[in-house]
């Protein structure tokens, strides 16, 4: 077991910024491009992509845009585990996770309330790593430390060998964890990879236009059916039957790019999307 309390970032002058100054420069200038997204509605969750900040960023900055100057109290993190690994879900030891613009408590409190949940579905609680080195949620955490308004602690849930009813499941335990809380869901996901651009926008509106629709089952279908990828698949299925059980009802598509947009290559590229689910404005809700 690791001696440390605080999990280094290990993504800091390699996939984005180790200096402090210059990284939240870099994030803040993303978040001013996408301007401002949804400010008047209530966010329940997000759709984020996990490359370096170079490749993805700019498209991230939509999605955080989104909530941007306000205030949660817990934010879940939801992220495949790219290494592989036999636990359905993983999450970490550490009490805390370092970025250069500070460390991000975890929420042990909630994290044990969430086991309870799953367990009462007959899920294996979260197994918890002293030695994980998944990039896809310490990614995010410049962007909600930019972006939201005051300190936030981080509910990280690693996606490793889980299916389709499971990450359904999970996300019903999240819904009941997290019901009534001031708290934030976020799928830390790319889309396809290492396809030709046309193909690549091809298969990845599919998938958009699915999550769109808001039908979980629609997801479901449109990937397990191969017409489309998302690494973090299980991410985006957890997220949106939590949030549906939350009172979302409504999935914005913010923004859509592939890296080639930044390296100019389209013979490979990796798909980025930004989204977030939001709850009905009240004048909706009464009309």
């Amino acid at each position: 077991m690791s001696t440390s309390t605080v999990r280094p970032a290990i993504l800091a002058g390699r996939w984005y910024p180790a200096d402090p100054a210059a990284l939240r420069k870099e994030v803040d200038g993303y978040l001013a491009s996408a301007g401002r997204v949804h400010q008047t509605r209530e966010v329940v969750g997000l759709i984020a992509p996990h490359a370096g900040h170079r490749f993805s960023g700019p498209v991230a900055g939509y999605a955080y845009a989104a909530v941007t100057g306000r205030q949660y109290d817990t934010v879940a993190v939801l992220s495949p585990f790219h290494a592989g690994h036999p636990a359905p879900t993983l999450t970490t030891v550490f009490r805390q996770y370092a970025t250069p613009l500070g460390q991000v408590p975890v929420d042990t409190d909630t994290l044990t309330r969430l086991g309870a949940h799953m367990t009462e579905d007959g899920l294996p609680p979260p197994l918890p790593m002293d030695h994980e080195s998944e990039h896809a949620i310490e990614i995010q955490l410049p962007f909600l430390q930019c972006a939201l308004d005051g300190e936030f602690k981080l509910l990280p849930l690693m996606l490793a060998s889980i299916t389709y009813p499971c990450a359904q499941a999970l996300g019903r335990a999240l819904a009941r964890c997290l019901d009534g809380q001031n708290a934030l869901l976020v799928a830390s996901t790319d889309l396809s990879h290492f396809y030709p651009e046309a193909a690549a926008n091809k298969m990845d509106r599919m998938l958009l236009e699915a999550v769109a629709s808001g039908s979980v089952e629609a997801v479901i279908e449109t990937h397990r059916c191969g017409q489309a990828q998302a690494c973090g698949i299980m991410a985006i299925v957890a997220v949106m039957t939590a949030v549906r059980q939350l009172g979302a009802s409504e999935t914005a598509i913010l923004h859509y790019a592939t890296s080639g947009a930044v390296t100019g290559d389209l013979e490979q590229v990796v798909g980025y999307p930004a989204g977030a689910f939001l709850k009905p404005n009240r004048n909706q809700e009464t009309s």
